[in-house]
């Protein structure tokens, strides 16, 4: 046989044969997208393969806060490569791209547009964007992610002020957040004014959560809010409140803290307003059995946190006034009662009586004491414990001690020969500690059971403004009330009636009135308040029923 002429055949089959295993793979490729990930090929340069091995764009980053520079995110691992081509991803792309080219048609986003997706996991947000013709798009987490996710501190975005002219955050990441508010202020200080920010929060339920939402966004102007079919039923967001904003001005602090004896009215809106009309009837009329009365009205309590939702609050705090000890109201009835949709409170007691002081220093229960008596100057004070007569108690015996309180300017005898035991105790502006420890976006519930010097204390809340501070409030006034033991005799204990209790908020309704431009609805909002009264009873029966207002909203419940 010819040599020269079996060459030619030889070579041509080797090239016969790699072409056929090229086409086998590509075959195998090909039937992998079909088949494994169900889509065809419409994503990527080349739907065979994975994403480009760079990933460029120009944004300002904090490093340079003059100039703009190039930036190349490579790929982390080799992995993430098949996280790329997988059903879920692709189908995610999918959707944001649809969701996006609708906010392109409506003119919240252009293809110049400098975007950032924040707490995006694997980048499907950012990949939608590019795929649309928004090429300056980045995301962030706190894991990077390359080429679609830079690392980023949580809570925290790494680049300059006004540094994007979209940001979104998608999947209800800003209902989970730890401290939604710093997130939130992070976003409005990182877009640029005029920019937009797009947020997909899980459907509210009350206008007090959707204006909570609006309120984490102090710069920002409402432009849409409607509700959007999520990825898919199955998913963890079946429906979406799509909010979109826009920033008016720069980033400025909304809510400002104030001190000394400035007057700081506040303006109650609608929304809080609306809840007035789900809490419980007004009882006008002194009950002649209020241990009756209560029973009868106890179906009817409601709390705020059974009515509105909280998620977008930034601290949750619970403060109570008169904590005396720790099982007393807060770990009998707020840690185990009061409704706190899975929010773990900062839980504040102020305690006068010094019998009460050493369990909460050494138990540790994660409960700030401030050892002194809510008063509305800081001074000093006398301090009065009442015991019963005849009965002896000992030392230890917390649960027994007599009530304290402030002592009266005007000493009655101890309300009916009762025993006295005095000390001397430091007083503290409370209204003015309050303004200096919370803020209106934080959601503060407050129990009060001062033993009559609530009627100093409610009126410098108003008189300072630390009245727009709390959300929800629980309070014991104290009266002569009819006395269960004695039938037809009144505790000689407090000399304020049923009346005065009722006329304590209703004068402050009327003063809210006189002054029309500022307190209009504080004055509107005082008419629908809900009291039940009951001063404290003997031993083994209910102690007392509170009239509780929400700062913004009011409502009733009891202690035991």
């Amino acid at each position: 046989m010819d040599s020269t002429s079996s060459k030619p055949s030889f070579l041509r089959n080797i090239l016969v044969r790699l072409l056929l295993f090229g086409l086998f793979i590509i075959a195998v490729r090909f039937t992998y997208v079909v088949t494994v990930t169900g889509e065809s090929c419409t994503v990527g340069d080349f739907c065979f393969f994975s994403l480009p091995e760079s990933f460029n764009f120009v944004i300002t980053t904090s490093t340079s806060p003059e100039a703009s520079s190039a930036i190349s995110v490579k790929p982390s691992n080799g992995g993430v490569h098949d996280l790329y081509t997988s059903k879920d991803w692709i189908k995610a792309v999918h959707f944001y791209s649809s969701i996006f080219q609708d906010l392109v048609a409506h003119g919240y986003l252009s293809p110049d547009s400098k975007s950032l997706t924040v707490e995006t996991r694997t980048g499907q947000e950012v990949y939608a964007l590019r795929q649309i013709g928004v090429e300056d798009s980045i995301g962030i987490f706190k894991k990077a992610s390359g080429p679609l996710v830079i690392k980023a501190p949580q809570n925290r975005i790494p680049f300059d002020n006004n540094t994007f002219d979209f940001v979104f955050i998608g999947e209800g990441k800003l209902d989970n957040a730890s401290r939604p508010l710093d997130l939130s202020s992070e976003i409005v200080r990182t877009v640029k004014p005029g920019g937009y920010v797009v947020a997909h929060i899980v459907p509210t339920k009350d206008t007090y959560s959707f204006n909570s939402f609006l309120e984490l966004f102090n710069s920002c102007k409402l432009i849409k809010s409607h509700q959007i079919e999520g990825l898919d039923s199955k998913s963890s967001m079946p429906f979406i409140h799509e909010v979109i904003l826009r920033k008016e001005v720069e980033h400025v602090i909304k809510f400002k803290k104030t001190s000394g004896n400035s007057v700081n009215k506040c303006f109650v809106p609608g929304h809080k307003l609306e809840l007035v009309k789900k809490a419980e009837p007004l009882i006008s009329t002194e009950p002649m059995k209020p241990w009756i009365t209560l029973k009868r009205n106890i179906q009817n309590i409601k709390y705020l946190t059974s009515m509105a939702d909280i998620r977008f609050k930034n601290r949750y705090v619970y403060v109570d006034v008169g904590a005396r000890s720790y099982g007393s109201s807060i770990g009998s009835w707020f840690k185990k009662q009061y409704p706190k949709q899975n929010k773990t409170f900062d839980v504040y007691a102020i305690e006068a009586d010094k019998a009460f002081h050493e369990e909460y220093r050494l138990k540790k229960k994660k409960v700030t004491l401030l050892p002194y008596a809510a008063w509305v100057r800081n001074e000093s004070l006398m301090f009065e414990i009442n015991r019963d007569p005849g009965k002896e108690v000992e030392e230890d015996d917390k649960a027994k001690r007599g009530m304290g309180r402030i002592q009266p300017a005007k000493n009655s005898g101890g309300g009916g020969g009762s025993k006295r035991e005095v000390n001397e105790i430091q007083g503290f502006d409370f209204a003015e500690w309050l303004k200096s420890t919370v803020t209106e976006r934080d959601f503060v519930v407050m129990k009060m059971d001062v033993e009559g010097t609530e009627f100093d204390l409610i009126p410098r809340f108003f008189e300072t403004g630390a009245i727009c501070l709390i959300d929800e409030i629980f309070l014991e006034c104290h009266y002569n009330r009819w006395q269960r033991c004695c039938p037809g005799e009144r505790s000689a204990k407090y000399e304020k009636s049923y009346g005065q209790c009722l006329d304590l908020f209703r004068s402050l309704r009327e003063s809210g009135l006189q002054m029309l431009l500022v307190l209009v609805i504080v004055g509107q909002l005082y008419s629908e308040i809900l009291l039940l009264m009951q001063g404290i009873g003997a031993e083994n029966e209910i102690s007392f029923v509170t009239m509780s207002f929400i700062g913004s909203g009011i409502e009733v419940s009891l202690y035991c």
